[in-house]
């Protein structure tokens, strides 16, 4: 078979699998030692994986390749948080960002899914380039891999969560997207908890509405950003098609499926979106179910007017929303000297 016909063979669910070892006559096991070795061991290259007979090894090398990612280069922040860019198997560059909290014993993984995004959201670094392509599920799950060897490097401690928040929408990669989070989670691969994964999306209505229907078992959360369509509309463009009125909707039909846990994602800016009235507007928006507020400090994006909120005016928003019972949590920036913080991920050298 010539290189460039040759086929990812971690693009193979078990089932296809199977049913190749089956076509050439090899018994069923074969297949499941094959996929033990490409999730469970992480295996990249088929000389590897050792339970197989040469003869085998060889005929699978010549059939597939194994595409995995592999670091590009690597940044370190003042605040303990690293931004890992990873060469993908065609050159494309992907980020993911390791956020240790120490004190709470909480090391997240922030992974793409995407090469760019297709959003083009008004604030957003990763928005102002364009969408290449989607990951694979292996390239999204390589993420996690990679960043948890990073992470026990670094701070003798596996990473504890996962978000989707990295380049790219999560739900416009859903196949993929939910096939990683098998593997993640699935016995066969690592085996996590999906409680501890948070897959964030701009706003899709009927793609949240395809994840109440699938009834996951992860979280989800909104980048919200504002709490009413004209405000909305300005700096995300993707609410022109799906206003606030269809994605609570979409979000209630979710909880009532899945009970998860939902959180929206609010980037204050200054003058825009943190006045008193924005609160209210927010607090409407909590009512239909529960729901956590994450009001994140903005982030500078080069080329971008807007300005992050004072502290104290981040306070006052988030007081207002505590007094009417909403939870409520400001997540100060981190890697913001590395441009690793959330808005920023762009592939800059």
């Amino acid at each position: 078979m010539s290189q460039e016909a040759k086929m990812d063979i971690r693009r193979l669910t078990m089932e296809e699998l199977t049913e190749y070892f089956k076509e050439r006559d090899y018994p069923a096991f074969r297949a499941r030692q094959v996929y033990h070795w490409l999730w469970q061991k992480q295996a990249k290259t088929f000389e590897e994986m050792t339970s197989l007979s040469k003869d085998l090894r060889i005929r699978l090398a010549d059939e597939f390749d194994i595409h995995t990612i592999e670091l590009d280069t690597a940044q370190y922040s003042q605040d303990g948080t690293i931004k890992s860019r990873f060469r993908l198997f065609d050159d494309n560059l992907i980020e993911s960002v390791l956020i240790p909290v120490t004190k709470d014993d909480r090391y997240t993984v922030c992974v793409s899914t995407q090469v760019g995004c297709s959003l083009a959201c008004s604030f957003c670094a990763t928005g102002k380039m364009k969408r290449m392509r989607n990951l694979s599920a292996g390239e999204i799950y390589d993420q996690y891999v990679e960043v948890n060897a990073l992470s026990l490097d670094k701070y003798d401690h596996p990473l504890t969560n996962v978000v989707y928040m990295g380049m790219g929408e999560p739900l416009l990669n859903y196949k993929e997207t939910m096939r990683s989070i098998d593997l993640l989670t699935e016995p066969e691969g690592l085996n996590i908890s999906p409680k501890r994964i948070t897959v964030s999306t701009a706003g899709i209505a009927k793609m949240i509405q395809r994840l109440a229907d699938d009834k996951v078992k992860f979280n989800l959360a909104l980048s919200l950003h504002a709490a009413d369509d004209k405000k909305r509309n300005e700096i995300m463009a993707i609410n022109e098609t799906n206003d606030l009125g269809s994605l609570m909707e979409a979000i209630q039909s979710f909880y009532k499926k899945t009970g998860n846990r939902i959180s929206y994602e609010y980037i204050a800016f200054n003058g825009f979106n943190d006045t008193e009235e924005d609160a209210y507007n927010l607090i409407q928006l909590c009512q239909r179910f529960p729901v956590r507020v994450n009001i994140i400090e903005y982030n500078p994006v080069e080329g971008v007017p807007y300005k992050k909120s004072s502290a104290d005016q981040l306070d006052k928003f988030a007081g207002i929303l505590v007094d009417h019972g909403v939870m409520t949590t400001v997540r100060r920036s981190r890697g913001k000297d590395i441009d690793a913080a959330c808005g920023q991920l762009a592939n800059k050298g």
